[in-house]
């Protein structure tokens, strides 16, 4: 019998593909005889939502979930928000966001979320951090369309690498878009982009001069001039500054090495602005 016999010819080999996340989201709340309730509930997919019971009755407060357990290439999820006129809600998420290395298979992650506040309703938009690991990949692109007197108070953290893990970001694809609009009149277009060697980037004076984390705070009302003082005060110390830019919006912008630093300026700068009452209770868990 011939050597021949024996050549092994291995199998061509299918590429891996990961299985990706995809979550819908649809809130929509009303006043009723002086409360906040759901009038519209949709989920499917990886996003959720759970009603713990509100501190104040005439607001509603909701925890959005991603039970997909965090958010990596090719992931699509996409959530809206609605409230009718005097509505209010707190809505809060239960812990950080991870965002992982993304495989070149998948492509980037997509988010879209989509905020709807009609006259005399009030949002409290209160994610907690959105953690960045090395080789992530995402576009995240955020749409808050107010009307009339509407009231709108959030916040965007962003953590490049765990800090106390030596963890840094060598390389990555990051898109995060943030519009404001009053009446159909845009007022805040944030833009992030950052591509490619990350660390490097950050490291830059004109970019974040070394630091590890970074927070953004929207106040949109019609009394944002009447915060600002007590907004500064409160962040009084820290890399952070504030500013109105215009009559009816109120932004401030922080600095920090770690997310653990960064979180004790948000709490500072939150609790201002919503009159010294304490975040939600997933906050301090």
């Amino acid at each position: 019998m011939s050597a021949a016999a024996f050549r092994y010819e291995p199998a061509a080999t299918p590429l891996l593909r990961r299985e990706r996340a995809e979550g819908v989201l649809h809130l929509g709340l009303r006043a009723r005889g002086g409360a906040s309730v759901l009038e519209t509930l949709y989920q499917q997919g990886c996003l959720k939502a759970r009603f713990p019971k509100p501190v104040d009755p005439t607001w509603l407060e909701a925890v959005l979930l991603n039970v997909s357990g965090g958010v990596a290439g090719g992931d699509d999820l996409a959530s809206r928000i609605t409230l009718a006129a005097g509505a209010r809600a707190i809505i809060a998420s239960p812990a950080a966001e991870r965002f992982y290395r993304a495989l070149s298979l998948g492509g980037p992650a997509r988010l879209t979320l989509a905020i709807d506040l009609a006259p005399g309703a009030r949002l409290e938009w209160l994610p907690q951090e959105s953690i960045l690991f090395d080789g992530c990949a995402f576009s995240r692109r955020s749409e808050i369309a107010l009307a009339g007197d509407a009231r709108f108070l959030g916040v965007e953290t962003l953590v490049f690498g765990r800090a106390a893990m030596g963890e840094r970001l060598a390389r990555g694809s990051i898109r995060d878009t943030i519009r404001l609009s009053r009446d159909g009149r845009l007022q805040l277009h944030e833009a992030i982009r950052l591509e490619g060697a990350i660390d490097a980037l950050l490291a830059r004076p004109a970019t974040a001069a070394g630091a590890r984390a970074t927070a953004l705070m929207i106040y949109a009302a019609p009394d944002a001039p009447s915060r600002l003082a007590g907004l500064r005060a409160a962040l009084d110390g820290a890399e952070a500054g504030a500013s109105l830019v215009l009559p009816d919006l109120l932004l401030a912008r922080a600095l920090a090495p770690t997310a653990e630093a960064l979180r004790a300026v948000v709490t500072a700068g939150l609790r201002a602005l919503r009159d010294g009452r304490m975040l939600p209770r997933v906050w301090q868990c």
